[in-house]
């Protein structure tokens, strides 16, 4: 199988909101930071450099330019794995690799391989969402995590005592990367499909929605979250930068969300509302 790299040289503030960009789309498989910015593997099948065009043309104020090459299938994991290290979120949860060798206990512990999908702990979004996910209470609640990634949300809700968990994302890579860390962490409970919330039953409700996604993606789907979150709900969100926040919250009011708090971390934000 051949791949194409897409060498993105960009302003280190905007390598991490291009990455989540990118993972939406079909076909990028890995991503792998640089100093000048990073390189983006996506399968030759797959490739639409129309679509590329796209997603950098929202960033046109920007100084941003990129480079094409092919080359054939590799372990691009183990080049990453090099610099995966394990991570404290709060001093309360401990996220690592399974060849990490830990000592120190934690109240919660969640076992991440790296396979390049996104969502570690380390981008300041993930970090974010546990955060908030420590304080909220999951005790017999059920959970929707829209966009799920590694699946690294999901699994936190198991572990603080959710009893139902939906995780679903458009990326099949992402989806099959989920299952293994749902797997790992002994999480086999947990709904697992490959699509988008447009395909969730609309007659189930859920008492928190976790969606870690970009800022165009959750202005979409705002009144979907809406309409699947139980009375006093909450829907805890991230994946766009402090100046993106009016604007989720704008929409948010829209329907009826109201701000409960809001959190920021190396430029980026997280919000949490109530229904």
């Amino acid at each position: 199988m051949k791949y194409k790299i897409i060498q993105i040289i960009c302003p280190e503030d905007f390598r991490d909101i291009l990455i989540a960009e990118l993972s939406q789309l079909q076909g990028y498989d890995s991503f792998l930071e640089n100093d000048e910015g990073f390189e983006a593997y996506v399968k030759v099948a797959h490739f639409d450099e129309k679509t590329l065009k796209q997603v950098l043309h929202r960033y046109a104020t920007v100084n941003i330019s990129y480079t094409l090459q092919e080359v054939a299938e590799k372990n691009w994991n183990v080049e990453w794995e090099s610099n995966f290290e394990p991570l404290i979120v709060e001093e309360q949860c401990l996220v690592h690799a399974t060849f990490h060798r830990i000592a120190k206990k934690y109240p919660y512990e969640i076992i991440i391989d790296p396979k390049m999908a996104f969502g570690t702990g380390h981008h300041a979004t993930t970090y974010l969402m546990l955060s908030w996910q420590l304080e909220i209470d999951h005790q017999g609640k059920t959970v929707m995590d829209a966009g799920c990634g590694t699946g690294i949300l999901s699994i936190m809700a198991i572990q603080r005592g959710a009893t139902q968990v939906l995780a679903f994302d458009n990326n099949e890579w992402a989806v099959e990367n989920s299952k293994e860390n749902f797997d790992i962490n002994q999480c086999n409970q947990i709904r697992l499909f490959q699509g988008t919330v447009a395909e969730v039953d609309k007659a189930e409700k859920f008492d928190i929605i976790l969606a870690n996604i970009n800022r165009n993606v959750l202005l979409e789907e705002m009144d979907q979250y809406m309409h699947l979150l139980h009375p006093a709900g909450c829907l805890l969100l991230s994946g766009f930068f402090q100046e993106d926040a009016p604007l989720i919250i704008e929409r948010a009011a829209e329907t009826r969300l109201q701000l409960e708090g809001k959190r920021i971390q190396d430029r980026w934000s997280s919000l949490l509302f109530r229904y």
